[in-house]
Order: C-alpha cells, then sequence, then structure tokens
C-alpha cells in the first residue's frame, strides 16, 4: 500500500533541500561568478546551490519510489522555544556576550524536547562554550566578546 505523497516524509525532505538551493541560487545570481581557478564571490554559493538541488531531486526521488509515511507529532512547546532560542541567542549576542548567549541557547533549546534534564544540558551547554570559543575566538579570530559589561 502506497503512502500519499502529502505524508511522504522524503518528498518533503527533498521538497526543503531542493527549495533551500533553488533561493539560494536566486539570491546569490547578481554575484559574478569567475573561474574555476579565480573564483568570484557568487562560485560557492552557486556551486553549493547546486548540490543541494541535486540532492533534494535525489531525496524526492528516492521517496516516490519507497514511500516512508511521516510519524509522530507537533508539538506546541517546541513550535515555541526553538524559535525563542534562536531569538534569545541574537539579543543576548548583542547584549550579554557569545558564552551568556550559547548557554541560553542550548538550555532553551534543549527545554523544547520531553526529556530535558537540566544537568545534562548545562553539562552540554558548558562543553559546547569551551568547545566554540576555542573553534570561533581563538582558532578563528571572531571579534565576538565573552562576556559583555551591563
Amino acid at each position: 500500500m502506497k503512502t500519499e505523497l502529502r505524508s511522504n516524509k522524503d518528498v518533503w525532505a527533498g521538497l526543503m533541500f531542493f527549495g533551500t538551493g533553488a533561493g539560494a541560487m536566486w539570491i546569490a545570481r547578481a554575484y559574478p561568478l569567475g573561474t574555476a581557478l579565480n573564483m568570484g564571490p557568487g562560485y560557492f554559493p552557486m556551486l553549493l546551490s547546486g548540490l543541494l538541488i541535486l540532492v533534494g531531486l535525489y531525496i524526492m526521488l528516492r521517496g516516490l519510489r519507497r514511500s516512508e509515511a511521516i510519524e509522530g507529532s507537533w508539538s506546541i512547546r517546541a513550535l515555541i522555544l526553538l524559535p525563542l532560542s534562536i531569538v534569545g541567542f541574537g539579543v543576548l549576542m548583542r547584549h550579554a556576550g557569545f558564552v551568556p548567549a550559547l548557554v541560553a541557547l542550548v538550555l532553551i533549546s534543549a527545554a523544547a524536547g520531553r526529556e530535558f534534564k537540566f544537568k545534562e544540558a548545562l553539562l552540554l551547554s558548558f562543553y559546547l562554550c569551551v568547545l566554540s570559543v576555542a573553534v570561533f575566538i581563538w582558532g578563528l579570530g571572531l571579534p565576538y566578546p565573552l562576556i559583555n559589561k551591563f
């Protein structure tokens, strides 16, 4: 028995990849491409967009051959907390600094799950802070303040 297209998870995932690639390609269309030896600012976005479109088409075609229905239910808590964590990260990044923003992002987004445990989320936020500071601030030299003074 075949499932309908609107409940086929691979078709929806493929459409997401395809739409993201097509949208990025449309945005990057005005950037000069350059050549393979002398790449312009539009070369990498166009290449990556093309790959996303191809991956999306592959996943959609695979979904048409092997239909697998979407299972699960909607979580109102996740629909509220996940966007809130991203907005909170942006606001706290500007006013509190990188470390408090990242801790808030991890704790709020972890609270969106059904199996939320505060100690585990705190340990994860500590680990991600150490790793992110090492990679982004020290390794790449990004000019983000670790903690802002109020």
